[in-house]
């Protein structure tokens, strides 16, 4: 499997070393065996190539100029969390290079190095390695954001490194589908609770009456059927990350209770007595308008101060198009390493298509619109039939008005999607929903919002 994976997507490995020698000898065998090599002769040139390109692993020289292979190591690895790493050493400093392996480096080989033998261990590394066999959202992400080529995106990602830092709450803030919850993970991975627990609260599906005992927990006899005690999500989340997701749809009792934990870090299970202290950083996510919320007296104000020490606002797909063909590739490659595929076509025409549709649904839209395309082209070519979007035209931008309205606002275009989405489905929300690339949440709280009849506009499709 691994061989046939490299066949069709090589790996990208990233060599550096201050001697052009054993660069070329490096690259020479590496690229033989089938890697994509990069080369760099300095720890700044070596930053430089790891800004710009996606590279699966890194082997670089433990002593150079300027900048020796663990200081390499470490910078790198604030671009590229989780990133494999390898030292070639000369025999003097394999003391060093021991210590750059409890550091976090996967191994060392020691200077003359056997060709054989640093192929095997690459290709063994690259196959074990979980950031790259996973393929799973945070790296999707986290590729998404160091490869874009977007002003929005560069500087979220700025924003992004700085707050994982600190242990501030923040709020994140976006329409459906933007990566809200990934934004959430990766501020967990790249923080130093990242060996602790991230949890995952679904204020948005989980009822009123149930929040309060998934949240803070109960005691055994609190109320009916309460047999055991139980601890709560944000117990559950001491020392690590509570990521509270449709923060806007908790209750004005749960917003009370939420208020007083931000306060004293202190929560009492429902039932019981005494307090518990809980040291946790809190995330809160919503695509609502907080503010309209608080104007008309749906959300508290000083949980919203609370809420929001740093806010995040994640750009719409539509507003960076730039990095559609990016995301577009990357989407395709990650298909093809999990299902163990050659790599689906795409011709300029589909590419074209895709930049300029409106993606209401945003990135999670494109990534299923990818992957169904590629279960259903023929000749491995991906058409822009072959995704069955909504129906949206490809060459409406988001800001034109719809046919038959001449509002040029979002939110009607965005009402007007939904209600052709409708339309199309037979009224039936779970499948409006799979058209337009988001949740069954995410459309029924649309539905709400711009007061529309589903039940009416079954049968039309």
């Amino acid at each position: 499997m691994a061989a046939a994976l490299s066949q069709d997507i090589p790996s990208s490995i990233l060599i550096v070393d201050d001697d052009r020698n054993v660069l070329q000898v490096l690259e020479a065998r590496l690229q033989s065996s089938g890697f994509t090599i990069y080369k760099a002769e300095n720890g700044q040139d070596a930053l430089r190539l790891l800004k710009e390109n996606k590279i699966d692993l890194m082997i670089s020289d433990m002593k150079m100029p300027g900048m020796s292979g663990m200081e390499v190591m470490i910078k790198a690895r604030t671009l590229h969390p989780g990133l494999p790493i390898i030292f070639l050493t000369a025999y003097g400093t394999i003391p060093d290079a021991v210590k750059a392996v409890k550091a976090g480096a996967v191994d060392y080989i020691a200077k003359p190095f056997d060709g054989r033998e640093l192929v095997y261990k690459l290709k063994k590394v690259l196959e074990e390695n979980p950031r790259l066999a996973s393929g799973g959202d945070d790296d999707t992400l986290l590729n998404d954001m160091e490869s874009s080529i977007s002003p929005k995106m560069k500087e979220l990602y700025g924003l992004v490194q700085k707050v994982a830092l600190s242990d501030v709450n923040v709020l994140i803030l976006g329409e459906s589908g933007v990566g809200k919850e990934r934004i959430a993970r990766l501020i967990h991975r790249l923080s130093a609770r990242s060996k602790q627990p991230f949890v995952v609260v679904d204020c948005g599906s989980t009822p009123a009456g149930l929040l309060e005992s998934e949240l803070f927990g109960h005691v055994r006899g609190a109320f009916t059927h309460a047999v055991n005690d139980k601890r709560g999500l944000i117990e559950t989340a001491d020392k690590g990350t509570l990521f509270l997701d449709e923060i806007g749809n908790i209750s004005t009792e749960m917003q009370v209770r939420l208020l007083r934990f931000l306060e004293d870090r202190k929560i009492r299970r429902i039932g019981d007595l005494k307090e518990n202290p809980v040291d946790c950083r809190v995330l809160a996510a919503t695509n609502s308008d907080l503010i309209d919320d608080i104007k008309n007296g749906r959300f508290r104000e000083d949980l919203y101060y609370r809420l929001r020490v740093v806010t995040l606002q994640i750009p719409r797909l539509r507003d960076r198009k730039e990095d559609i063909p990016l995301l577009a590739q990357f989407f395709m490659t990650s298909y093809a390493r999990h299902n163990g595929t050659r790599m689906a076509k795409m011709p300029p025409e589909t590419m074209d298509y895709l930049v300029n549709y409106p993606w209401p649904g945003n990135v999670r839209e494109l990534k299923n619109a990818i992957e169904a395309g590629i279960v259903l082209c023929h000749g491995n070519v991906l058409r822009a039939e072959d995704m069955h979007l909504s129906g949206l035209p490809a060459i409406m931008a988001p800001e034109e008005p719809v046919a038959g309205n001449s509002s040029f606002s979002l939110e009607d275009t965005e009402r007007s999607a939904i209600i052709r989405a409708l339309k199309q489905s037979g009224g039936v929300q779970k499948e409006a929903a799979k058209l337009l690339g988001i949740s069954r949440r995410a459309i029924h709280y649309k539905i709400k919002k711009y007061e529309i009849d589903s039940a009416a506009l079954r049968g039309r499709g």
